[in-house]
């Protein structure tokens, strides 16, 4: 059975927000942005916006999409995974820290991508120049290790300064 999530990055000053996982979770002591599960009958767009609240205490509005990334276990032709990326600049509250891990704003220029899923040195670093794009990864069992990738396209999005 397919898994449908969301990811979504939150921007301010040039610095985006990371969530590292906590023990216990899937993806644990892993850099991410917030994001999660989508609920039957709920949309793309609304689990980012609840998944952010949930995870950060942030309520963000005008997000923009990004794209998918469709996920692959080991030899398996079967989708494992879809994830529907976004980011937003615009949000209102205040920072709070839960059960899902720590949270930190880290400059654009400084992301660790050494502490962070082997894709998202694929992906991320189009999101962050305002592009979309569609991807295929290929893990091995339990995400262990990235064995294959293509971006499938890119597209400029409007210009924009995270």
């Amino acid at each position: 059975m397919i898994t449908f999530a969301t990811l979504c990055y939150v921007h301010s000053r040039g610095r985006v927000l990371l969530l590292r996982k906590a023990r216990g979770l899937f993806g644990e002591g892993k850099w991410n942005a917030p994001g999660g599960k989508i609920q039957p009958c709920e949309l793309p767009e609304g689990a980012a916006v609840r998944e952010t609240r949930e995870e950060t205490g942030l309520r963000i509005s005008n997000l923009d999409f990004h794209g998918i990334l469709n996920f692959y276990l080991g030899d398996s032709r079967d989708l494992d995974q879809t994830v529907f990326v976004f980011s937003s600049g615009k949000f209102t509250g205040k920072l709070r820290g839960g059960r899902e891990g720590e949270l930190k704003w880290c400059p654009v220029d400084q992301v660790p991508y050494d502490e962070m899923w082997e894709d998202d040195r694929v992906w991320l670093p189009l999101l962050l120049e305002g592009k979309s794009f569609v991807g295929d990864f290929h893990f091995t069992e339990n995400y262990g290790k990235l064995l294959s990738h293509k971006i499938y396209q890119t597209v400029d999005h409007e210009t924009r300064k995270h």
